[in-house]
């Protein structure tokens, strides 16, 4: 009997120890960086945005296995958002600046032509916040202010221009039923430089659906990538519903990729051509 039990005690331990090998990867409180798997995405490394604070579920690598969606492969990038998530470190206080956030920000790039890449996706069940603003993806600039962001607004995927420290233009890509429950695949061509010379293209799912020439940002700055949940202006959506709290939220993201190349993504294995999609452009 004594055996027995030996024995069933090992084989539960071993199936527990497997689940944990093969379940999800989420951030650890020790850690400022997150690393990510080839599955997910490749050609940047990234770390948590504003670290202190940032839980354990705010970005997860999940498994299809497990009833998550997938762009591509057998993993993709999960984001939550619950009410109070506000990080903070010695230079910003979400907490202090009526925010939420749980995002990963890539390396810094200078004055280069650069291509990026990704995929997301939004529940069903996903609720819009406005008229607090939701950022699902961005490009900021060390020791300067945000230059690109893809904002929900009141539904859907805009291309937010902030170049010269404000939004000066907005265009939407993406309606809000095209964003529910389907992934779409985003593509940008952006060379950054403060002069006329620069350019900013993205396609949607294959299509040109934003360009613009000039500036891209400002003189001096080098500019990296952020992507996960960001929430500004809390108060906008408590005060037009009258409640206590915003919901929160999760989106997936998947073949995160960056290159300074196009055929550097590897966007064959999305279905795409990189010749196709340059001859767009004229």
């Amino acid at each position: 009997m004594y055996i027995v039990i030996i024995k069933t005690l090992f084989i539960m331990s071993i199936a527990l120890f497997s689940t944990n090998a093969s379940g999800e990867k989420c951030t650890s409180s020790f850690s400022k960086s997150f690393s990510i798997s080839s599955d997910v995405g490749f050609g940047n490394k990234y770390f948590k945005s504003l670290s202190n604070n940032f839980k354990k579920y705010g970005v997860c690598i999940v498994e299809k296995s497990k009833g998550h969606p997938i762009r591509l492969g057998q993993q993709s990038f999960r984001f939550e958002v619950k009410p109070g998530d506000c990080g903070y470190n010695n230079v910003w206080n979400d907490c202090k600046k009526d925010r939420e956030r749980h995002e990963l920000s890539g390396n810094r790039h200078g004055d280069e032509d650069y291509w990026y890449a990704w995929s997301i996706y939004l529940p069903k069940d996903f609720k819009n916040i406005y008229p607090t603003k939701l950022a699902m993806g961005q490009f900021h600039q060390s020791k300067g202010h945000v230059v690109w962001m893809f904002q929900n607004a009141n539904g859907g995927y805009l291309v937010d221009k902030q170049v010269f420290g404000y939004t000066s233009r907005r265009d939407k890509i993406l309606n809000q039923k095209e964003m529910l429950g389907r992934w779409n695949d985003i593509l940008i061509n952006a060379y950054w430089t403060h002069k006329n010379t620069g350019f900013f293209r993205v396609w949607v799912n294959g299509k040109l659906s934003y360009k613009y020439s000039g500036p891209t940002k400002s003189k001096g700055k080098r500019v990296y990538q952020k992507f996960g949940i960001y929430r500004s202006f809390m108060s906008r959506y408590k005060m037009a519903k009258n409640v206590d709290f915003v919901p929160g939220q999760v989106v997936y993201f998947d073949e995160v990729r960056t290159g300074k190349l196009c055929s550097k993504l590897k966007l064959e294995q999305l279905g795409y051509d990189c010749k196709d999609l340059l001859s767009k452009l004229n």
